[in-house]
This record gives structure tokens, C-alpha cells and sequence, in this order.
């Protein structure tokens, strides 16, 4: 399977590796792949790659990693698959999403 991309460089994703504890979570939670255990912590991997749902901010419990959600192309899939129809987040307008 290709790998989903975005914009280059756009992603909002960080992890603050003083934080983290390696638990492994974010690993299970992440649909693309971002991230992979580096020893006694996790890291970035393939940030292009991140679709910025944030389900790995969500499930860590020490606040490792930030991540604006609700923007860019995750939003407007999941905005199409509740309302129905394409996912459109504007890319037309500029935005930086797609």
C-alpha cells in the first residue's frame, strides 16, 4: 500500500521525548504509522504522513505529544463520512490541507 501524503512540512504533530515513556499507545492508535518506539521513547517517523486525526494526543496519558486536530484533510473526511458525500476541505481556497 502507498503511504498517504499531505503538504510537506505542514503537519502540526510534536512529541516531546522528555515526556514520553514509550508505553507503546500512541503506536497502536496512530492509522499511518507516524511512529515508532526509539529505545526509551517514541519518534516521529513519517510526519508527512500524519493525517492529524489526533488520536495520538488523546490516548497519551502524559502529554507527550500535541497535535491540532480537526484540520486539514482528516477533518474533511470525517465531515463526509457523517454528512455524507466527498470530502472537500477547500484545498481549492488555499488552505493547507491536501
Amino acid at each position: 500500500m502507498n503511504k498517504l501524503r499531505y503538504l510537506k512540512d505542514v503537519v502540526t504533530l510534536e512529541l516531546d521525548a522528555d515526556r514520553c515513556t514509550a508505553c507503546g499507545l500512541c503506536l497502536e492508535v496512530c492509522p499511518h504509522q507516524v511512529l515508532e518506539r526509539q529505545g526509551k521513547t517514541v519518534g516521529v517517523v513519517d510526519r508527512d504522513a500524519c493525517m492529524e486525526c489526533g488520536a495520538c494526543a488523546r490516548n497519551c496519558r502524559f502529554d507527550a505529544i500535541t497535535v491540532r486536530v480537526g484540520v486539514g484533510c482528516a477533518q474533511a473526511i470525517i465531515n463526509a463520512a457523517i454528512r455524507g458525500g466527498e470530502p472537500s476541505c477547500d484545498c481549492s481556497k488555499g488552505s493547507a490541507c491536501c
